[in-house]
């Protein structure tokens, strides 16, 4: 072992979510080496000590690997100058840094920390920023012996940040008692994570404590992918596998006690179906049986509008010049949504749901009935309200979150007014989000489910819009007849073709030339099609960069979007200053197009919004996104909500429209490749679509109907007595 000592220059790599990095360490004065190692929580112009051992790279030569990094504060001008600046205190930047240096020297960190008011004694720093800096070096300085016990048991300083954010100085004794928590309670931090600390604390790998939390961390991940409930065989089997267990007697006897105990202290319910046995949270089951209960509640209550459904039917059925015409089918689904409590429309793009919503939306006017129009997503209002001419809102924005109360201000005791609510997208609203919407409404209004049942499922948990049609309980208008405008364009031409089996065609009579395919067998030549789409082929068909959009079927892998993103990121927007923040492997310049990945109550923004960085403070460490009619701030810590958008994932596309749509699609996307994934990704196009890719990737995805079945039993809840236990 050999031991080093210097200042931490700049970062060649850094990976937030396990402290691994590479930097060049200025040490003897002058001498500059690269060091590699994980080292959490260190930051550029910092001093650090050092203890490893000299490596020779293959590729970049001779390094130092350091098994052990401590952090030594700067004594001198320089180390001083560089630790201030880098921005590890929030309201003190590279030019206020240089500044308190040059006025008090070498004492500047002993005045920070005992006379704080002298700061103003520079020019520039008045009350606010002295009040931040107060506050910061306070919160650097608590969190120091948090710090460093976290990451002493293997936690990075990203999260070792969260956990005293959300525990305070209560960190170390809550980690100690059960470091299991955190995977429950803290976004972002997973069960391996809090498996290493608790390993590192002592905890046996054996314990009882150890494997109820990864009992519930498994349920948890099986709702990722969109289920409620776990078969009980696979869920004993996966909790194994994710603790690394030998599956013997005593593990098996230790794992019976585990879920006996979980199931005395009523977090997860049992329910069995003729010989095969389920367990989901209890939250979860509670959930699925509140929404089966308000729906039957809905539907059984009387409404407080009467129609006169003759007179509304023979105006339906007069088509007068120069107003909207409807056939059939959208006749009767605008009688239905009056005649029923609840009811469903669907159908796939061109059949004529907005112009049915239209004239339903006439039909109360003319009756003077009060109602209002929501979607799951701010892009999906927003064109709901473009098509319609009305206001519509995010169901979040409807419903009203309260921070105080982190509860919606609409509920069961604050119902919202109205007697019709039309919903938009609905297949994109999962069983969470349906519960609070369920309790706000009215029990005599009529609500209304719009929505394509054909494309993917809600990102969240559940299968609403899919368990209700299929329970037969809910009148369901189809819409099935394209409409000629539609007919026009291969996107819908080909829409259709996938959604019945068939492969696209690439031209049809009286058709639009907006749909093309490039076949590409070698995902790594993608970024050359990637150029040449939005540098030439964009712009000669009269579309901007800005509102085109790569979807890929996954993230990882040549042809994902977290690669495609990097490249795009550099053709649309290259480094133009200094102000930029590197996280979890990303940079966030300013311009870039980014997407919030979790619902973020306290700041209204949610899973799926896109938006655009206006501004990046380095000095107080915000960023300024645009969304929709608003600026939203981060603070750099809450980075890991954000991901650049200029490819996201399909599923993650649900609700919006975008001019263009490009879809690399390769048969390494194998595991995902399903009909309603392509179906969706070409639906979201609104004037041009391009698949690049293999012929035999869309063959296999359009084969592919049986998608993922999503283990739920709202059906069940609506059509028998079917009860947990």
């Amino acid at each position: 072992m050999e031991e080093l000592t210097g200042t931490v220059e700049r970062f060649l790599f850094q990976n937030a979510e396990n402290g691994f990095c590479v930097f060049l360490l200025t040490f003897n004065r002058k001498e500059r080496t690269t060091i590699r190692g994980y080292a959490p929580g260190i930051q550029a112009g910092q001093q650090v000590n050092l203890k490893g051992s000299w490596v020779m790279h293959p590729k970049f030569g001779k390094q130092f690997e350091a098994s052990e990094c401590s952090i030594c504060l700067p004594t001198s001008v320089i180390g001083l100058k560089k630790y201030l600046g880098s921005g590890m205190i929030k309201g003190i930047g590279k030019v206020y840094g240089e500044k308190l240096v040059d006025y008090f020297g070498t004492d500047v960190l002993k005045i920070i920390d005992k006379a704080p008011e002298r700061l103003k004694e520079v020019p520039g720093i008045g009350g606010k920023r002295l009040k931040t800096i107060i506050v910061a070096w306070k919160d650097q300085k608590e969190i120091a012996e948090v710090m460093v016990f976290l990451q002493e048991k293997g936690a990075s300083s990203a999260f070792a940040t969260k956990i005293y954010k959300r525990y305070g100085m209560e960190s170390i004794a809550v980690m100690k008692e059960n470091p299991y928590r955190i995977a429950e309670d803290l976004w972002g931090i997973g069960f391996k994570t809090a498996d290493q600390i608790a390993q590192n604390l002592g905890f046996d790998t054996n314990s009882v404590k150890r494997i109820k939390a990864g009992i519930l961390f498994t349920i948890a991940q099986h709702t990722s992918f969109g289920h409620l409930y776990s078969e009980l065989a696979a869920l004993k089997k996966d909790t194994i596998s994710l603790l690394e267990l030998e599956h013997d007697e005593t593990i098996a006897h230790v794992l019976k006690k585990a879920f006996h105990e979980l199931y005395e202290q009523e977090k997860i319910k049992l329910l069995s179906t003729e010989d095969t046995h389920f367990v989901t949270l209890s939250q979860y089951y509670f959930i699925e049986r509140s929404v089966a209960t308000r729906l039957t509640k809905l539907l059984e209550h009387p409404s407080s509008k009467t129609f006169d459904l003759n007179a509304v039917y023979k105006k339906l059925r007069v088509q007068e010049e120069g107003k909207l015409s409807l056939n059939e089918a959208q006749q009767k689904g605008v009688l239905n949504t009056l005649q029923n409590k609840i009811s469903v429309i669907t159908g796939g793009p061109g059949t004529g749901k907005t112009t049915l919503i239209k004239q339903l939306i006439t039909t109360l006017d003319e009756n003077k009935v009060t109602y209002r129009l929501a979607a799951p997503t701010g892009r999906a209002a927003k064109r709901m309200s473009e098509s319609t001419g009305k206001y519509a809102v995010t169901l979040h924005r409807l419903l009203e979150f309260n921070p105080q109360t982190m509860g919606f201000v609409h509920n069961e005791q604050n119902a919202l007014k109205l007697s019709f609510l039309i919903i938009d997208e609905a297949s994109m609203i999962d069983i969470f989000l349906i519960n609070s919407l369920l309790k706000a409404i009215p029990l005599h209004a009529h609500v209304i489910f719009i929505g394509d049942i054909d494309q993917l499922p809600s990102v969240g948990a559940g299968n609403f819009l899919k368990d209700i049609i299929a329970s037969e309980k809910i009148p369901v208008t189809r819409l099935k007849y394209i409409f000629r405008q539609a007919q026009n364009s291969l996107i819908t031409y080909n829409a259709h073709r996938i959604n019945s089996g068939e492969f696209p065609a690439f031209d049809a009579p009286n058709t639009f030339k907006d749909y093309m395919f490039i076949k590409e067998d070698k995902p790594e030549n993608l970024s050359v099609h990637l150029k040449r789409i939005y540098q030439a082929t964009l712009k000669r068909c009269g579309l901007k960069q800005a509102n085109a959009i790569v979807l890929s079927p996954m993230n990882r892998g040549n042809a994902g979007s977290q690669h495609i993103n990097h490249y795009l990121q550099e053709i649309l927007n290259p480094p133009a200053n200094d102000r930029f923040v590197s996280r979890m492997g990303a940079q966030f310049r300013e311009n870039d197009r980014v997407m919030q990945i979790k619902n973020n109550y306290d700041k209204n923004v949610f899973n799926g919004d896109i938006g655009t960085i206006d501004t990046i403070d380095t000095t107080n460490k915000v960023i300024k996104v645009s969304y929709v009619g608003r600026i939203v701030d981060y603070e750099f810590l809450e980075l890991e909500e954000l991901v650049l958008a200029y490819a996201i994932s399909i599923h993650k596309s649900q609700g919006s429209e975008f001019d263009a749509v490009i879809i690399p699609l390769f048969t390494q996307h194998f595991t995902l490749l399903q009909r309603n994934l392509i179906y969706t990704a070409l639906t979201r196009a609104k004037k041009f679509c391009v698949i690049v890719g293999q012929p035999r990737a869309l063959a296999i995805a359009i084969k592919n109907n049986k998608g993922i079945a999503r283990q739920t039993f709202l059906k069940e809840f609506l059509t028998t007595d079917l009860e947990c236990r």
